[in-house]
């Protein structure tokens, strides 16, 4: 730390231990100076000589009254008087960068001027901290920290303003030149730990480009904006540089931020530091991560922060949406709310998320609305991670007994315009929802099933499906089914098109009248017994190994007629002890009559087009 020692003189500015102050020396004091609590007992030769406030002082008094002086709004107090009283009087003063802005603002209060005194005290501590205290990286920070207290007049002696300038100068230069003591207690990246650890290894380190922003964490966020303003203004440090400062002080100003939490305090003061950082993150996406994005989102809805500030956070998130956790994403719902979590929230990231596809409009100098179509800027690779993220996230929120289906359903609606080669994921969200909610009605049991393509779910998938007792009777039905043409088309022959029987189950009231007469929608809604799903398993397990299905899968262009005649005759026979069984399956053989209800979309399948696809799409769109 720099200092600075004035005058020469022993210090005899002794104490009584009473708040009294006053001068061993054969000369008897002649001027009491009060301050606060404190009584100076002092002589006036050596005051008035430097002071033109004391002057003006004792020249105002009475001539009983002149020797006694109150003195109770001087900056800094009786310990900033006493600096300025040994000054006057010659005697050693030593200036740090703790004490010296409060001296600063008592001569100036005390009018220690130039034109009083050739080298008076206000000119000494305007070179000290313009030659000394402006060139050192911590004690331009201690001292912008001490000037708070002195506000508005540290404001008006321009002191605030040049340690700014001067902070924020040291802040850009070049890492190459920075020689001086900083902190840097974070996990650093191994490019900067450097290899070798000799006796000299600190020093051969490279210093990191973000050197300088856990000192900064010190400062308050009035102040700490004032500076990240100023280094943003120079244009020298890269947007990730600010963003990991953003960062560094918000977990060090926001305690549980690095949970997601907010805990009790000054909300008010935590508002005001969220509200900050918000207002404070670079422009350009990818500055900050969206992990550290949630988080100030989770923040801002802690501490009620305005809704302005919320949507731009949201709408952030969205553009790096891929780049999220669940755990990231688990936004905890207001107090007072039935949810666990806040899904309508989530709702809006992902729709900000997809608008990046959308295209653009613009209104043009004629008042005609023109769009704009451009490509997307969206990946396939990052659709896909978010695909993946949202169906992890439904299984998360699932857990939740008092989760409206509503929410659920919405939620994967949103991603279901989103190609992906397997539906495991939402497989498991949709039956951890299932679990939690063992009372929802047999309609929406069949609305949340309907979300999912069996034909996607993995060998796994299909084994734990088949023996799940929560699934309606008619997926089942149904994975069975898809599981034998995975075989089928797994020995390289065509993959055999949907049964006419199977296609009606997903069709229902909707389909023809003979249909509807033949097929009551509570059956195939309702969930199987563990017999039927242990007889469907084992009677799929002997299709398999059937001579009579590898026969015909040999057989070339047979192989599609074969399969189907041997699933409907096997699970026929399998399922003859309920009449509706076999009727669906006899249905088979009226395909030709019924064709108008082919085109009716597979429960299976959220997108129509994937319920027609050629066999040659199927087997692709079946590995897991």
């Amino acid at each position: 730390m720099k200092f600075m020692k004035l005058g020469s003189k022993p210090d005899t500015i002794q104490s009584d231990g009473n708040n009294a102050r006053y001068v061993a020396s054969e000369l008897a004091t002649d001027i009491t100076v009060t301050v606060g609590d404190v009584k100076f007992y002092l002589h006036k030769f050596p005051l008035l000589s430097k002071s033109a406030y004391l002057q003006k002082l004792v020249a105002s008094g009475n001539e009983e009254n002149n020797d006694e002086i109150q003195i109770s709004d001087i900056p800094g107090g009786p310990v900033a008087f006493e600096i300025c009283a040994k000054f006057c009087y010659g005697m050693t003063v030593t200036l740090n960068a703790y004490n010296v802005v409060a001296a600063r603002c008592a001569a100036e209060y005390l009018g220690m001027h130039e034109t009083i005194e050739k080298g008076n005290l206000i000119y000494k501590i305007d070179v000290f901290l313009n030659s000394s205290i402006f060139h050192s990286w911590k004690d331009s920070i201690i001292v912008l920290q001490t000037s708070k207290s002195m506000l508005p007049l540290s404001e008006e002696f321009k002191v605030v303003g040049l340690c700014i300038d001067a902070i924020a100068t040291k802040a850009c230069i070049d890492v190459s030149k920075v020689d001086w003591s900083y902190t840097y207690n974070r996990r650093k990246v191994p490019e900067e730990n450097g290899n070798d650890l000799n006796c000299n290894g600190f020093r051969n380190r490279p210093v990191p480009k973000d050197w300088w922003v856990e000192d900064l964490c010190e400062l308050e966020i009035d102040l700490y904006k004032r500076v990240i303003m100023n280094i943003k203004t120079k244009g020298i440090l890269s947007h990730e540089v600010i963003g990991e400062a953003l960062k560094a002080y918000s977990y060090r100003r926001l305690p549980g931020f690095s949970k997601g939490v907010i805990r009790s305090g000054d909300v008010i003061k935590y508002r005001s530091t969220v509200d900050t950082i918000v207002w404070l993150l670079p422009a350009e996406k990818g500055s900050v991560s969206c992990s550290f994005l949630l988080k100030l989102l989770k923040a801002a809805i802690i501490v009620d922060l305005g809704e302005m500030a919320r949507e731009q956070l949201v709408r952030r998130i969205g553009q790096q949406l891929e780049e999220a956790s669940v755990n990231d994403l688990s936004i905890r719902a207001a107090d007072g709310e039935d949810v666990v979590y806040d899904v309508d929230t989530v709702q809006k990231i992902v729709k900000e998320f997809l608008m990046q596809d959308q295209n653009a409009e613009f209104e043009s100098e004629d008042n005609e609305v023109q769009e704009i179509r451009r490509p997307g800027i969206l990946t396939d690779a990052s659709k896909l991670m978010v695909a993946k993220l949202i169906d992890a996230y439904l299984a998360e929120i699932a857990k939740d007994p008092n989760l409206p289906l509503s929410k659920f359903v919405d939620l994967a609606e949103m991603v279901s315009c989103i190609s992906r080669p397997s539906h495991d994921g939402l497989y498991r969200a949709i039956d951890m929802y299932l679990k939690e909610h063992p009372g929802i009605s047999k309609s929406e049991r069949k609305r949340i099933c309907k979300l999912m393509d069996c034909k996607k779910l993995s060998v796994d998938a299909c084994m734990h499906a088949v023996q799940n007792e929560r699934i309606p009777l008619r997926v089942v039905v149904q994975v069975l089914f898809f599981e034998q043409v995975r075989a089928t088309a797994s020995s390289g022959s065509s993959t055999p098109d949907l049964p006419r029987g199977l296609k009606d189950l997903n069709i229902g009231s909707h389909g023809s009248s003979r249909s509807a007469a033949t097929h009551p929608e509570e059956d195939w809604d309702a969930v199987a017994t563990a017999e039927e799903l242990k007889a469907l398993k084992g009677e799929i397990a002997a299709l398999r190994m059937s001579n009579s299905i590898g026969g015909s899968e040999r057989n070339g262009g047979d192989s599609r007629n074969s399969v189907d005649k041997v699933a409907i005759c096997k699970m026929k026979g399998l399922l003859k002890s309920k009449r509706i069984f076999s009727k669906i399956w006899s249905s088979k053989g009226a395909q030709g009559e019924n064709s108008g209800s082919d085109s009716s979309e597979s429960l299976g399948s959220a997108n129509p087009e994937e319920a027609k696809s050629t066999p040659s799409r199927n087997r692709r769109h079946s590995v897991s």
